[in-house]
Order: structure tokens, then C-alpha cells, then sequence
């Protein structure tokens, strides 16, 4: 029998929910789970209730019929949230070293892995030539939030001016340039088709 301060300590991973999710998953019943693994549908139904916690080894074994790591059961189930302060910032230019940046941008996201979107604040100084031009996998979003700016996509130039967005796929080469006089800044999004 566990100990009471144990049995909450397992129960917030609510390890039962995610075998059941796992069987469901799979369309199992519990008896055939109970074939796979050696274990009884009763104590299979036991372990999904909350009402027993598995052993190790009985874990493992549930682990390779679903072919999850152990770790799958004590990962907590929690949003992924980051928050960004504007001082944690780092600002970086287009091009390391570049004495005279097209742009800067500071990462909006960077304490998520593993994420499907990168988000950036941009800053775009006047009086520069275009970046030069890049590309990557994904679709990018746009958004001008103060000044005027040029981007070029695939050759093609369009002026954009506060609270204008442009979206594009990101594969086909692209660059930007402040149009105005005065500093432009966007907000720059970008994703990765997965």
C-alpha cells in the first residue's frame, strides 16, 4: 500500500487517463491490452480508474505495446506557455557583424521548444538598400506596426504602411527595406509546415 503523500504525488500525472487514452487510441479493448502485456483486464480497468498505480516493469510493459518511453506517463499535461519580457530581449541585426543592419529583429518566443511558429519584433532603420534577399520552409506573416516598409517577395515589390500585413509562402525569396523616413517596425511571424 502507498503512502498517502506517494499516491498524490503519482496522481497528478494521472498516469491511468493516459493508458486509456493510449488504448482508445489504438482501438483496444482491455482484455486486449490484458493479451499484449500479460496483465489482467481487471487490473488493467484498476490502473485506468486511478485506483492502482502500476509498478515500473508493469509500466514499461504497457510503454512497448503503445511504443512510448516511460517518460510519456510522467510528463505533465500543461499548455505550453512562455512569456517574453521586453528587458530578456536580445536584439540582433539581419546579418551578424553587419556594421550597417537592413533590419534587427528580437525573438518574441524563444523560451518554447519545439514550437510551429517563431515570432519576432523587427525594426527596420531608414535610409538602408533592401536586405538581401532569403528563404525558408514555411509561410511568414507581416505585420507593420509603425512607418512604412518595402518587402519584396519573389521579386515583386509591395509598400506597406501601419496596420497593412502581408502573407506569404517563405520559400520563394524575399526581402524588406524601409520605405519612409522614419524607423519602421513590424511584427514578423513565421511557421514551418509540418
Amino acid at each position: 500500500m502507498l503512502s498517502e503523500t506517494l499516491a498524490s504525488g503519482l496522481a497528478r500525472y494521472d498516469i491511468g487517463a493516459k493508458i486509456k487514452t493510449l488504448r482508445l487510441g489504438k482501438g483496444l479493448g482491455q482484455t486486449e491490452l490484458g493479451a499484449h502485456t500479460g496483465l489482467s483486464p481487471a487490473m488493467l480497468s484498476k490502473i485506468e480508474r486511478g485506483q492502482l498505480f502500476p509498478t515500473l516493469p508493469t509500466l514499461l510493459r504497457i510503454a512497448l505495446v503503445f511504443g512510448v518511453g516511460l517518460e510519456h506517463f510522467f510528463i505533465e499535461d500543461q499548455p505550453a506557455v512562455a512569456v517574453t519580457r521586453r528587458k530578456d530581449r536580445v536584439r540582433l541585426p539581419d546579418k551578424m557583424g553587419s556594421a550597417a543592419p537592413a533590419y534587427l529583429f528580437e525573438s518574441l518566443d524563444f523560451p518554447l521548444n519545439d514550437r510551429a511558429m517563431s515570432a519576432y519584433y523587427a525594426v527596420f532603420p531608414p535610409n538602408k538598400d533592401f536586405s538581401a534577399p532569403h528563404q525558408h520552409e514555411g509561410e511568414e506573416l507581416l505585420y507593420v506596426l509603425k512607418g512604412e516598409l518595402a518587402i519584396a517577395v519573389g521579386g515583386k515589390q509591395h509598400i506597406l504602411g501601419e496596420g497593412d500585413a502581408i502573407h506569404f509562402a517563405s520559400d520563394t525569396p524575399h526581402s524588406y527595406r524601409c520605405q519612409g523616413r522614419a524607423t519602421a517596425t513590424a511584427l514578423v511571424t513565421v511557421t514551418t509546415k509540418s
